[in-house]
């Protein structure tokens, strides 16, 4: 009960950093809908993985796009604004990207964009996202139970239904 309560307590530490200027918008299949005020109202699904990292797939309304951003804590060696090249497979198909380093409020991430906003549902249709730096080797793996469910109130708050 325990190590319980300090796993719930670090992951209300880790997301509660992240998500003061985020606008609650409900809770589906165990991800947070949210709105991002600051990419122009964009929605969002967030959740927060046991080793803590807290994981986004949203829309830039701004720009007109999509993205997925991963932040964890113990990742202190990213820089801000510097660009990464990595490799991400969603159920064995692969992909190359660019990920854009950041740092919100202390806590390390990066950003992949995408100009084509239909790739955050195609993201969803799938079961895994494994993340490899240049080396080859996985950054992690993200299992993708919920998210499509979650998405689609994502989209209802994109298109003011929420």
């Amino acid at each position: 009960m325990t190590r319980l309560l300090a796993l719930t307590l670090a992951a209300f530490t880790a997301t509660s950093a992240l998500a003061q200027n985020l606008v609650d918008k409900g809770f589906v299949e165990g991800w947070n809908i949210m709105m991002d005020p600051a990419l122009g109202n964009g929605c969002l699904i967030q959740t927060v993985y046991q080793d803590l990292s807290v994981v986004r797939l949203g829309y830039d309304a701004l720009d007109n796009r999509g993205y997925f951003a991963v932040y964890n804590k113990a990742w202190g060696d990213i820089q801000q604004g510097e660009r990464y090249p990595i490799r991400f497979e969603l159920d064995g198909k692969s992909y190359d990207a660019t990920a854009i380093g950041f740092n919100d409020r202390d806590v390390p991430g990066a950003t992949v964009f995408f100009t084509d906003r239909a790739f955050v549902t195609a993201i969803a249709q799938n079961k895994t996202l494994t993340v490899f730096n240049p080396e080859g080797q996985t950054v992690m793996a993200i299992d993708l139970k919920g998210t499509a469910k979650a998405l689609d109130y994502a989209r209802d708050c994109q298109n003011k239904k929420l």
